[in-house]
């Protein structure tokens, strides 16, 4: 990696990458122990590492241009602030599960965009954390590895994330999604080969800013904790569809209503979708993102102008199916089109933007993609 040896004057050791991740469907479900839908981009971030004689770590941004120092006394949560954070988050999560980590150097690049729902924070704490495996010759269960990343965002950045996006960066596979359960943490790789088909995932980052909007998703959290707690039910995921209208029944508090309504949709969702892929019926699951897109934008409410006028024009344009993909308040949308008309699909979202006067989107096609893995 040209950037270790710009800044270090040497080879590195080795160089690691971690994936981006586009969920499918299943939104704001992982926290109320329902299931997901991820799949690995083949953007990613990739650490180059190496050794280090002198005490501590030092980590060069090419995003950034910074080059930052980490020493034993930074690793307490809180200690370091803006993107060096993930890096000494995951140290610190290693050192204080008892596992003896090297000095190291390390120098990050990625492509992973930023802010807009794909995960690129995760991808970049699962590259250094596959990283300081190789260098400490040691080796975490991926699961395992998937709750220290979560705890150096919850515990260290001071994230309240699930436990999907992790996950999703380690444990999946080239031309699979990801079905993961997120309460028996169990996993099953679903066979998804677009191309074969004869589809394209259209990934539009509508350059919103991705964000949870501070108390907003925590307010969402408390929601649907709340509903479960009405309906005396560990979590939302113990509600079923056919159980609904009962349940629904039972909650006075509108806002805390359609909430419910979402998760427990939306956990059916998931399944139904699972259910298609595995019967090679990809097609069909269009329609299950363009209703969870409308619950996130009518029941959760966590849309925005930007990402409804994306999916509206996705569906204009002809696509089998159109949501918002990511915790919401900005970021990406999907379009599950035929391959050949993805770019006149994005082109269609790009004209609906202009006309109100939205700034211009940037697209790619997604590429089910290997999660975390060593380059060099």
């Amino acid at each position: 990696m040209n950037l270790f040896v710009e800044t270090y004057g040497r080879q590195p050791d080795g160089v690691w990458a971690s994936p981006g991740r586009v969920n499918l469907i299943g939104e704001h479900t992982d926290y109320n122990e329902g299931f997901v839908l991820p799949f690995a981009l083949h953007q990613r971030t990739v650490v180059a590492a190496g050794r280090r004689a002198a005490p501590g770590w030092t980590v060069r941004s090419r995003l950034t241009g910074e080059t930052v120092h980490i020493g034993r006394s930074d690793l307490s949560p809180g200690a370091v602030k803006g993107w060096a954070a993930y890096v000494a988050g995951v140290l610190w999560a290693l050192v204080d599960a008892g596992f003896a980590i090297p000095d190291c150097d390390f120098a990050v690049e990625s492509d992973v965009p930023l802010g807009a729902g794909l995960s690129s924070s995760h991808s970049f704490e699962c590259a250094v954390l596959t990283a300081v495996e190789g260098l400490g010759d040691f080796s975490i269960p991926g699961i395992e590895a998937a709750k220290l990343v979560q705890r150096t965002e919850n515990v260290y950045v001071g994230a309240a994330t699930g436990l999907m996006d992790q996950t999703a960066s380690l444990l999946c596979t080239a031309g699979h999604a990801l079905f993961f359960d997120c309460r028996s943490l169990e996993v099953e790789q679903v066979p998804l080969d677009l191309a074969s088909d004869g589809l394209a995932l259209l990934v539009l980052n509508t350059n919103t800013p991705h964000t949870h909007a501070d108390g907003e998703y925590a307010e969402r959290r408390r929601s649907c904790e709340r509903g479960a707690e009405i309906l005396g039910v560990r979590a939302l995921r113990d509600i079923g569809v056919a159980d609904l209208p009962e349940a629904l029944a039972k909650i006075n508090d509108d806002v805390v209503r359609r909430r419910v309504r979402h998760v427990v949709t939306e956990n059916a969702r998931v399944q139904d979708a699972v259910a298609l892929f595995r019967a090679g019926r990809v097609r069909e699951a269009g329609p299950l993102l363009t209703a969870s897109h409308a619950s996130m934008r009518d029941d959760f409410e966590i849309t925005v102008a930007q990402v409804d006028t994306a999916v509206e024009a996705a569906l204009r344009a002809g696509a089998y199916g159109s949501r918002m993909t990511g915790g919401g308040f900005g970021g990406c949308i999907i379009a599950l089109t035929d391959t050949e008309k993805a770019g006149s699909t994005a082109r269609a979202v790009e004209d609906a933007f202009a006309a109100k006067g939205f700034a211009a989107p940037e697209w790619f096609t997604a590429v089910p993609s290997a999660g975390a893995t060593r380059l060099l």
